[in-house]
């Protein structure tokens, strides 16, 4: 499992990924709002469970999701169509905050409800063809820490682990998404929930 963390000019830049641009802001929403948020958007986000389809076999999804966007534009993946609800007041001042730190402005937030260890997502790109040709994804945790992995598309023994911190955001751009795979496996520890926002652009 490879060290994320090199020497860059950029502090939050994680450097020792090939091909990729991938950056870490631990500390992104003051510990003080980080509880608020998260009562907030567990409360009011309309979660749902879809079914996916895994070598002909269909499972219920590993975690509840939702979708929300500034648009009615529907979002694919994994054989599921969702179709968005319009944001609202809590996501939009969160949305507001990523662009403002990143500098980039997103129409749509695909939201993650992880009720426990068991709860995950499978190794993925996110590199359907509505996200454009290189994908900015920006994705902000809430909740209770867990491990996220990166694992190369050209050899997949090349694997990365980061420690996802409650209120910190990570920022996926560039080529990430055509050289290396993502997923939040799943943990036999005992641990409490987790909301993952991951905001991105469909036209």
């Amino acid at each position: 499992m490879g060290d994320l963390f090199g020497q860059a000019d950029d502090p939050y830049l994680i450097s020792k990924m090939p091909q990729a641009e991938v950056y870490y802001y631990p500390d992104f929403i003051p510990i003080g709002r980080q509880e608020a948020y998260f009562e907030q958007l567990r409360k009011q986000v309309k979660w749902q469970q879809d079914d996916i389809k895994v070598f002909g076999k269909t499972y219920a999804q590993p975690r509840l999701t939702a979708l929300y966007a500034k648009n009615e534009t529907p979002y694919s993946y994994s054989s599921i169509t969702m179709h968005p609800q319009p944001f609202s007041p809590v996501l939009e001042e969160l949305k507001q905050l990523v662009e403002r730190k990143t500098g980039h402005f997103f129409t749509t937030c695909l939201l993650n409800l992880y009720r426990d260890g068991q709860d995950s997502n499978g190794w993925h790109a996110d590199d359907e063809k509505e996200l454009g040709k290189n994908p900015i994804i920006a994705s902000l945790s809430l909740g209770a820490p867990r491990f996220f992995k990166f694992r190369s598309k050209n050899n997949k023994a090349d694997t990365r682990k980061l420690l996802l911190s409650p209120g910190s955001l990570l920022l996926m751009k560039g080529s990430t998404q055509h050289f290396w795979q993502h997923q939040l496996p799943k943990t036999t520890k005992n641990v409490g929930e987790r909301i993952n926002l991951t905001f991105r652009k469909i036209e």
